[in-house]
């Protein structure tokens, strides 16, 4: 099998407040990219979109461009910049560091959800 499709021909494209997401769903995998402004902040601009206090999203990661901090419910931080891949369980909040928008690639298998009510 051999699959290709154009992230610029999304299946689905959602707009928040700092930010925005493309999605394409290829053969079992969504792919998703999201560019998050200056000023992003999950808990500000998602969480009232989801409905819950933190992220409840399982996330397999990689930044392209930016600096982003995640910090876990249970403390745990890390910032984070172009070139690192990162994983990241259900229970945290993220925010853009800097001026520069944070382009995010995440390849989770419901990607899809993301910023819909509960996720």
């Amino acid at each position: 099998m051999l699959a290709v499709r154009s992230i610029n021909e999304a299946d689905e494209s959602r707009d928040m407040p700092h930010g925005h997401l493309d999605v394409v769903s290829l053969e079992g995998v969504d792919f998703g990219v999201a560019r998050f402004e200056p000023g992003w902040r999950w808990s500000q601009d998602v969480g009232p979109i989801a409905g819950t206090d933190s992220c409840q999203f399982h996330h397999n990661g990689y930044v392209a461009q930016g600096h982003l901090h995640i910090r876990m419910d249970d403390g745990e931080e890390k910032d984070l910049g172009a070139g690192d891949v990162f994983v990241c369980d259900p229970g945290h909040d993220a925010w853009v560091v800097g001026d520069e928008t944070a382009v995010v690639f995440d390849f989770a298998g419901n990607i899809h959800d993301y910023a819909t009510p509960g996720k």
